[in-house]
């Protein structure tokens, strides 16, 4: 079992069910002895928050708003995962850049070389770009997401969007998935609350993460 920090993200369109199991494989890790970090993107920092309730609220162009997503990110880098992985959090991240390409990449079409570019400046490190150790995706087809979502709450800038929007949200999470196999665990979110925590468990039991396979928490069943 290491103790070094870990950087595991969660990633999927809206209505996926992956802010359901975050909780749960925080107490995970706790019951092992780590200490978690448990964040979000966009958000994480008072100023990342801040620029959060623009992009989700305030109307932009996909330039803009990929520059305050990344403007967040940074700070978010800088302020929260960067210290805690230094001293050897395992820091479980409700989204990270993977949303950047899927969403503003495939939901808006956006020009991936200057997403790229971005990623290099925002996320470059001695040793590279920093990415998740392991980046969970809550894999399911955009119209039975959008069918959990149906009146659930009221819509942001982006849960309001058509299931084609969707569709090509879930073909960018696809294209990441592809260009960096290993670091992705693709996980049928279609499938049972107990069934998703069991597939993602599993993953990290593989990776020696989690010692043994952990009960399906209360209200997961």
């Amino acid at each position: 079992m290491t103790k070094t920090g870990l950087f595991i993200s969660f990633e999927g369109i809206d209505g996926a069910g992956k802010s359901t199991h975050i909780d749960g494989l925080a107490a995970a890790f706790k019951d092992q002895g780590r200490q978690v970090t448990l964040t979000r993107e966009p958000g994480g920092t008072p100023l990342a928050e801040t620029l959060r309730e623009l992009v989700l609220h305030q109307p932009m162009d996909p330039l803009s708003e990929a520059l305050l997503i990344f403007a967040a990110r940074r700070d978010h880098l800088q302020q929260v995962i960067e210290p805690a992985l230094a001293r050897g959090d395992v820091v479980l991240c409700d989204r990270f850049t993977d949303a950047t390409f899927a969403y503003q990449g495939g939901g808006r079409g956006f020009d991936l070389s200057v997403l790229s570019q971005l990623e290099q400046w925002v996320q470059g490190t001695a040793d590279g770009i920093r990415q998740p150790d392991l980046t969970i995706w809550f894999e399911l087809d955009p119209r039975i997401a959008a069918e959990r979502l149906a009146g659930a709450r009221v819509p942001d800038r982006f849960e309001s969007q058509p299931v084609a929007f969707f569709e090509q949200v879930h073909l960018g999470y696809a294209k990441r998935a592809e260009a960096d196999a290993a670091r992705f665990a693709r996980i049928d979110a279609s499938k049972t609350k107990h069934a998703v925590w069991q597939q993602i468990t599993r993953a990290l039991v593989q990776k020696g993460w989690l010692s043994i396979m952990v009960a399906t928490p209360a209200g997961l069943e």
